[in-house]
């Protein structure tokens, strides 16, 4: 018997961490768009509000969750607003460091908390409620986490490669929670505010000749990519998906 046409089936609730603006925006948009109760999360107000006022009916949290007790106290918040928590996707993050050969101790820290530590804590805090709901996680990685990227910051690889480790290694121990984990790593993504906008103005030249030589579809990506790969994984379509990283790069990586 069909259920009461006035009988509405509830929205999942999907967390996605630094989504006030860049990739993380554009997935929480496709999210919302499919119909998820959608909670963005940063750390500038002006920014956050922003991005919840672009999607009406989102919410938005202010916290650094390469930070424990942020990261545990932003799901205390969904947790009494919602009461549940479905799908987490994994975004905060930067490529931004110093040149390889230039590492020292407080960029290390800094690198690693903000790409490893921000998913690691999120995660755990959010083991609970994603075991009630039998809920899907995607860390957003990088294509750094899997080869050598001439150019690329060595403590950025290096956070993103544990990253990596992380998902592989995790997906067991949640698995047998009936939580499933999965990274994607993208190559170049260009948007408003990316760092490849910035090189296009300095050096579109150099740009074009970079993608030219390095990636075999000759062209950038779009965060709309991203977002539809992050969607299809937390999706019931991935259901026996878990523990694998997958690549979107147009064909640069070789290995």
């Amino acid at each position: 018997m069909a259920p009461p046409s006035d009988v509405l089936t509830p929205k999942k609730v999907a967390l996605v961490t630094g989504s006030s603006q860049g990739i993380g925006y554009f997935i929480a948009k496709e999210l919302h768009t499919e119909g998820y109760d959608v909670v963005l999360n940063g750390r500038q107000n002006t920014t956050l509000q922003q991005a919840v006022r672009s999607l009406p009916g989102s919410v938005g949290y202010i916290a650094d969750v390469s930070v424990p007790n942020e990261a545990e106290r932003l799901i205390t918040h969904i947790k009494r607003q919602f009461g549940c928590l479905d799908s987490l996707v994994c975004n905060v993050g930067s490529g931004r460091s110093v040149p390889p050969g230039e590492e020292s101790f407080d960029e290390w820290k800094r690198v690693f908390a903000n790409n490893f530590l921000s998913t690691t804590n999120v995660v755990e805090a959010s083991i609970p409620l994603l075991t009630q709901s039998n809920g899907s996680i995607v860390c957003i990685s990088s294509i750094c986490g899997l080869e050598v990227v001439n150019g690329a910051p060595v403590t950025y690889s290096s956070a993103k490669a544990a990253l990596n480790a992380y998902v592989r290694g995790i997906a067991r121990p949640l698995g047998v929670k009936g939580v499933r984990i999965n990274a994607i790593a993208p190559g170049n993504i260009l948007f408003e505010g990316s760092i490849w906008r910035s090189k296009l103005k300095e050096n579109q030249v150099h740009v074009y000749d970079m993608l030219k030589k390095e990636v075999s579809l000759n062209k950038f990506g779009s965060p709309e990519n991203i977002a539809q790969l992050v969607h299809y994984l937390l999706s019931p379509k991935a259901d026996f998906v878990t523990g694998a990283i997958w690549t979107i790069d147009g064909g640069q990586t070789k290995s």
